[in-house]
């Protein structure tokens, strides 16, 4: 089993992979003082080098697009600096990365805006389920957002466009645009956050319009083979339904495969999801959409994302919570995948996972 495939070189996009095991983009709430990466950033990730990529936490392209404390941004000279440091990090440990462009739209709250503003989106819906962390860390519920005017999207792509460039001056190997989770782009995707009557709403064509103009936008920088996309097809988190999610992430999918992307990053519904009412779209039918390599996530287990690749249900598999808890993830998961070896895996400090500071975050042990 030591030879399974997930342990394999794969060459995604422009990049050539040692091995297929991807850390996910995950949101920790550690920046500093204008949302700066630290010198702690940089010790976290450069501890998970070994991940065949690692996809960097969610960073927002604008002053509007943050919806959580102490995550970090990719707009100003600072956070370029802040990100460089870890940048440096991570490849003097052998590893690469991505960073992931964020804008979080709706799910933001005034208390995070400039001049205590509205959120911004593509429609005045708010999400009805679940409470925001606001600034002040009280829990509060979500305000109606406002809906961007058709004049404004021009000048919030160019925000994506700038945070590719300022990634690109950090060192980053490439970017990954975050359409999941019911955030900025992935409202405009969904017609139960998009109830537009522009060119930006109704038709699934209109819906993708305000995506597809970003990754365009993206691509321009970077080049299709070092650009990456994330979604959340069967996804409900942040109040995000459709009416026809399967048509829907299909054409979508066929749209980034026209642009020779360097892989899409699919979402499986895990049973969380399903618990929280999720229904899951079927995943061989979401590759099939998407000629390029496809990295899949969703709750998987070393035991079963071993098994999803060596079926071919994707050709990497991305593992979130396991590689903050174990750093040495790959090495844990190839010794265990030997016949007759017993491999332990740190436990998941909950407690910390948004907390400030080392605990859970850097203190996690090794293999002796």
């Amino acid at each position: 089993m030591n030879t399974a495939k997930i342990f394999t070189p794969f060459k995604l996009g422009a990049v050539a992979l040692p091995q297929r095991i991807v850390m996910s983009p995950l949101t920790r709430c550690r920046a500093g003082e204008g949302r700066v990466p630290t010198a702690l950033m940089a010790e976290y990730y450069a501890q998970r080098a070994t991940a065949g990529l690692i996809i960097a936490e969610a960073t927002s392209v604008s002053p509007c697009g943050y919806g959580y404390p102490n995550t970090p941004g990719i707009h100003t000279d600072e956070q370029v600096a802040g990100w460089k440091t870890v940048v440096d990090a991570v490849h003097a440990a052998g590893g690469m990365i991505f960073l992931q462009l964020w804008h979080v739209g709706r799910s933001s709250h005034s208390s995070y805006q400039p001049g205590g503003a509205l959120p911004v989106a593509p429609s005045a819906i708010a999400i009805q389920k679940g409470k925001v962390l606001a600034a002040d860390f009280s829990m509060q519920s979500y305000e109606v957002p406002r809906a961007l005017l058709t004049e404004e999207l021009p000048a919030i792509v160019a925000e994506y466009r700038s945070g590719a460039v300022r990634a690109k001056q950090a060192g980053f190997d490439g970017v990954e645009v975050h359409c999941a989770n019911g955030y900025l782009i992935d409202q405009f995707l969904r017609s139960s956050s998009n109830t537009r009557s522009d060119e930006y709403g109704g038709s699934i064509q209109n819906r993708m319009r305000f995506p597809l103009q970003v990754i365009d936008a993206v691509c321009e920088v970077w080049g299709a083979a070092r650009v990456g996309v994330r979604v959340s097809p069967s996804g409900v988190v942040n109040d995000m339904r459709d009416s026809d999610p399967l048509t829907l992430f299909g054409s979508f999918l066929g749209e980034l495969s026209k642009r020779r992307l360097a892989f899409a990053h699919i979402i499986d519904a895990d049973t969380g999801d399903i618990r929280h009412g999720a229904e899951r779209l079927p995943f061989e039918k979401l590759r099939a959409s998407f000629s390029g390599p496809v990295i899949a996530a969703g709750g998987f287990t070393p035991q079963t994302g071993i098994k999803f690749v060596e079926e071919g249900g994707a050709d990497a598999v991305a593992f979130g919570r396991l590689f903050i808890a174990n750093p040495d993830l790959p090495a844990r998961m190839k010794q265990s995948a030997v016949a007759g070896a017993v491999v332990p895996y740190n436990a998941l400090d909950e407690a910390t996972l948004y907390a400030p500071g080392p605990k859970g975050y850097t203190d996690y042990p090794k293999m002796g």
